[in-house]
């Protein structure tokens, strides 16, 4: 939709959350637009890699000659990062092939000038970028160790709750928003529950369905993820270093799987009430311009005894950004606000400490010190996130027993 800025009713400010109501028309051309910014991107990649490699080059040309001679791998090196870049292309090529046809119920058309590329900006291929390293976490060896802290915990979590000795999981119903490239989602659909992801990013949706829908051989596919980290590298070689993918057969679930991806916004996307058994959040709640807002659309979706599980940092995504709407709130005020919603928080752990598209080889690594937590929704009857009072029945629903803490050593 388009944005604007500027001033709102009686002086208020307008944020890019605040959005025109646009025409049929007119919004499905700004869909266009966007949609073909992201295949420019992709398409795009090489060409800013090797701007980046050329950079280098002349940079090292410039230093003395007795300075240069003291230096002979340099110039290999920046051959190699290049030749990486190539075969990282013929993925990217891949990954946009069938882009076209990709949604249902969408069609994009052809771009008005083929034959004309728009340059892409530093954010996209900044974005497109952070994509390749997704690939690392959710679909290689490499991520195994980084999933077990992140996804495992979740799965646990649900596994407890909903077990299948006691319940039949085919029909528990959980949703995965901001999904990425599918892993997490994949995982719980391969245990036999219904499990939805939904992804709003067009550089998610486009690899996720690469790999969820084109990839059969395990490990066929190769990328160079960390040619583009020029710098705390130990090593020449970690920069070239390649990785492998699909680590397992993303295609081999079962036959009787339930398993599906929704592209949009989740705020947008998910509006029917008491729908989702269970709604699980892996870094997600921080990419909210109003966090209260994925605290309040939870809610709703969720049948009554339904449960939150999430776990995450507080890494604001539109922090600092011109124009747009992000209010940054404490994880205390969060759950102060979960709580006020309704919700019983029944687990509750404040360090769980994992990485995010790790270079384990980095001289550079960044540690979150996570929140986990599992939130009910209560089965007895309520009303706008209050329990309707009824002096004929004081019985203590189940979730409103006392939350469950748990130490701060990692789970893995």
């Amino acid at each position: 939709m388009a944005e604007t800025t500027g001033e709102g009713p009686e002086g208020a400010p307008f944020f890019n959350k605040d959005r025109i109501k646009n025409s049929p028309e007119e919004e499905a051309k700004l869909e266009r637009k966007h949609f073909w910014r992201i295949i420019d991107a992709f398409r795009l990649y090489r060409v800013n890699v090797q701007e980046q490699v050329k950079r280098a080059e002349r940079q090292f040309l410039s230093l003395p000659k007795h300075h240069q001679d003291l230096l002979p791998d340099v110039l290999s090196n920046l051959a190699r990062i290049s030749q990486c870049a190539d075969h990282n292309q013929d993925i990217m090529q891949a990954i946009i092939h069938n882009s076209l046809h990709m949604f249902e119920n969408i069609e994009y058309g052809e771009r008005e000038d083929p034959r004309k590329l728009r340059p892409s900006s530093t954010f996209d291929m900044d974005k497109l970028k952070s994509t390749i390293k997704q690939f690392v976490r959710d679909w290689s060896e490499t991520g195994r160790k980084e999933r077990e802290t992140c996804y495992k915990p979740i799965i646990q979590e649900i596994q407890k709750i909903f077990p299948s000795d006691q319940c039949d999981v085919s029909k528990v119903s959980v949703l995965i928003p901001g999904a990425g490239l599918g892993r997490l989602a994949w995982e719980i659909a391969r245990l036999g529950y219904i499990c939805q992801g939904n992804e709003w990013s067009f550089f998610m949706l486009f690899s996720s369905n690469f790999v969820l829908n084109r990839c059969e051989n395990v490990n066929s596919l190769t990328l160079y993820p960390w040619i583009h980290q020029f710098s705390n590298n130990k090593k020449s070689s970690d920069q070239t270093r390649p990785i492998t993918f699909p680590d397992v057969n993303p295609q081999s679930l079962p036959l009787d799987a339930d398993f599906s991806m929704v592209a949009g916004d989740f705020v947008e996307v998910y509006r029917d009430p008491d729908s989702w058994d269970c709604v699980a959040t892996c870094f997600f709640i921080d990419t909210a311009h109003n966090v209260i807002e994925y605290v309040e659309t939870i809610w709703k979706i969720l049948k009554p005894g339904g449960v939150w599980i999430n776990l995450g940092p507080l890494l604001y995504h539109f922090e600092n950004m011109a124009d747009e709407l992000s209010v940054e709130l404490s994880y205390e005020d969060i759950r102060t606000a979960i709580v006020n919603y309704g919700f019983h928080i029944e687990v509750e752990k404040e360090s769980v400490q994992t990485t995010y598209t790790e270079n384990d080889h980095s001289m550079l690594r960044y540690i979150y010190d996570c929140v986990f937590f599992v939130a009910r929704k209560p089965a007895d009857v309520y009303c706008n996130g209050r329990e309707e009072e009824d002096d004929h029945l004081q019985s203590t629903p189940p979730a409103a027993k006392s939350p469950r803490r748990e130490g701060t050593d990692t789970m893995t």
